[in-house]
């Protein structure tokens, strides 16, 4: 299982990656090996704002629909087009060109309440 260090992470199994008060925001390795095959990605619209904990956009395998919740609260910035024609890259590559959204942080606090690697590994057992 691929848990990067340099990034944290939720219970709900999305990693966050913050740089410059810009969140890159996926599904950890471990949350697209329990989905299975993804066939979509329901975005968020540029521009829409999100607080931490609330749904911002589905992810659809070929079993299931889940959720995917804002890790931290602000503003969509970007969304990974690339997504819409070839989904299959969250399972491929979760952590690179899986990524799904990029949010400018608007309470940069709420960053320290999310795990780290190793408390992440934890969970996940």
């Amino acid at each position: 299982m691929n848990v990067p260090s340099d990034l944290k992470y939720t219970r709900d199994h999305e990693w966050v990656a913050i740089k410059d008060g810009i969140a890159a925001i996926g599904i950890t390795d471990f949350a697209q090996g329990e989905l299975g095959d993804i066939v979509f990605v329901e975005f968020p619209e540029v521009g829409d704002s999100f607080e931490a904990g609330e749904p911002f956009g589905t992810i659809e395998a070929v079993k299931t629909v889940a959720d995917l919740n804002a890790p931290v609260s602000g503003k969509i910035l970007e969304i990974n087009e690339d997504l819409d024609n070839d989904p299959s890259k969250v399972n491929s590559d979760p952590y690179g060109d899986g990524w799904i959204v990029k949010v400018k942080l608007s309470k940069s606090h709420e960053q320290d309440e999310l795990m780290d690697a190793t408390s992440y590994e934890e969970l996940i057992g």
